[in-house]
């Protein structure tokens, strides 16, 4: 039996799709979380934006990351969240982008492996929870499974 891929279109509407049935602050989250596969299924960074970067430093690396993030509800993020959540305005969807990547940034910031690894995770994601409380229960689930992916 010939099984294809499903097409770049269909990828990223499942994305959003799942995105859809959450609330605002989650769905960003949920999206935030995947935008490298996202980025990679429209063809993102393109062939001479990897060339650009393989020439930045290490410094010049970590502003573009910043960049990115400060910016995020300026880029793609925006447009995902605005197809998960079409009667959502305008400064609704930026305020969530804006609080899910500030959500993601605390959970990393307050990460300090001093013991066990997934106590640690644990306790950086209820440190962050707590600045930003209005989450779901199971976007603190996948925040500590993504910052014990990213932090392994």
């Amino acid at each position: 039996m010939d099984r294809s891929e499903p097409s770049a279109e269909e990828q990223i509407s499942a994305i959003i799709a799942s995105a859809a049935q959450q609330p605002l602050p989650d769905a960003a989250f949920e999206i935030w979380c995947r935008r490298y596969r996202l980025d990679s299924i429209e063809g993102r960074p393109t062939a001479e934006e990897v060339r650009v970067y393989r020439t930045l430093t290490p410094q010049q690396m970590a502003e573009k990351y910043r960049n990115g993030r400060d910016h995020a509800h300026e880029g793609p993020m925006f447009g995902y969240l605005k197809r998960a959540h079409p009667r959502a305005g305008d400064d609704a969807i930026t305020q969530a982008i804006i609080t899910a990547v500030k959500f993601e940034g605390a959970a990393e910031a307050h990460f300090k492996w001093d013991g066990d690894f997934w106590a640690c995770v644990v306790r950086a994601v209820a440190q962050a929870a707590a600045q930003y409380p209005d989450f779901l229960e199971t976007t603190y689930r996948d925040a500590r499974n993504n910052l014990a992916y990213d932090m392994k």
